[in-house]
């Protein structure tokens, strides 16, 4: 990144200054995030009951929407099982809505594999310019504090791995995933890229991804148009063929050599993907460092319903920039 070359002379480089240019449209979508009424839909009161059962076995008490409802607001209000369902049994009474609401062991067993509801997506004329990350998110175990207040020495830090993909034209999560510490960026690509519907035309990952699995995984998936900008390590070497027939990562290591990692950064266009660094710093500071719930099943229903969460958010509305100076 620039910031770490310029470090030595950092203070005489003028801050850029931006303004936003759609306040009140963007003040009243942050009102309407903590709006119960944006969260509870007719759909869901009305759909509260689970369908009858055609096949042997018990009859399910409440439907799959009803049991996601009271889950996405416990995400949203950071609420544990045992609140929510307090929550939601308020939010019952205050409506006038005659209807049980699930305690926080229903909530618990059902989520574990949760089926959610299908969200209609608009189609958008501008094919997907997909920037793709993850970030490490703590699970239940002893934390740092105890650590370094009692000298302990955990066995092992467990945490999980969120992968995210962002569409830079329109602003959503378009796929995700949550995997175990074990398993690398590239590894949880291809699942990354069945989710996504509609043609690419830009992809943006960090060295991670770098390798020809990831080039042909792309171009199998969307064609060979696609620009792919990943950067290649600083010890990368050209391909054999690169003088007759260069690759996209050739031309980019040419350049590299030629101008230099930031001039390369700008010309590609690379510094977009800080866009999705700031996706991760929106999950950590919407949703939460750490995953609530214990089974591995149930963290990724939560991680789904965060996604959806976020994606909300940000159809309420978002902020709008310019350059001042």
């Amino acid at each position: 990144m620039p910031h770490k070359f310029n470090a030595d002379h950092r203070d005489k480089i003028p801050k850029q200054k931006h303004r936003v240019t759609n306040w009140s449209e963007y003040n009243e979508g942050l009102r309407r995030r903590g709006d119960l009424m944006v969260w509870i839909g007719e759909e869901a009161l009305g759909l509260w009951a689970a369908p009858r059962r055609m096949t042997p076995g018990g009859q399910a008490r409440y439907s799959d929407l009803a049991i996601e409802l009271c889950l996405t607001l416990g995400v949203v209000f950071h609420q544990p099982l045992r609140q929510t369902q307090g929550l939601m049994r308020s939010v019952s009474r205050l409506l006038g809505i005659g209807i049980a609401v699930p305690d926080f062991s229903t909530l618990s067993r059902r989520g574990n594999g949760l089926n959610l509801s299908a969200k209609a997506v608009a189609k958008s004329a501008k094919p997907i310019q997909l920037v793709v990350d993850s970030t490490g998110l703590k699970i239940f175990g002893d934390g740092e504090w105890l650590e370094h207040k009692h000298k302990t020495k955990r066995k092992r830090r467990s945490w999980r791995k969120l992968h995210l993909g962002l569409d830079l034209v329109s602003g959503e999560i378009v796929c995700s995933d949550l995997t175990t510490d074990v398993i690398g960026d590239p590894t949880a690509l291809p699942d990354l890229l069945d989710q996504v519907d509609g043609p690419v035309d830009l992809f943006l990952a960090d060295g991670a991804y770098d390798g020809e699995p990831t080039s042909d995984l792309l171009a199998a998936r969307f064609g060979s148009t696609i620009e792919v900008t990943i950067p290649p390590p600083k010890n990368v070497i050209l391909s054999p063929n690169a003088a007759k027939d260069p690759t996209a990562r050739d031309c980019h290591i040419a350049e590299i050599a030629a101008r230099g990692r930031i001039a390369w950064q700008k010309a590609a266009g690379y510094n977009q993907r800080s866009r999705g660094e700031t996706l991760m710093g929106r999950w950590k500071t919407i949703i939460g460092p750490k995953l609530k719930t214990r089974n591995f099943e149930n963290q990724r229903t939560e991680a789904k319903i965060g996604v959806r969460v976020l994606n909300r958010m940000s159809g309420l509305g978002c902020p709008r920039f310019e350059r001042t100076a």
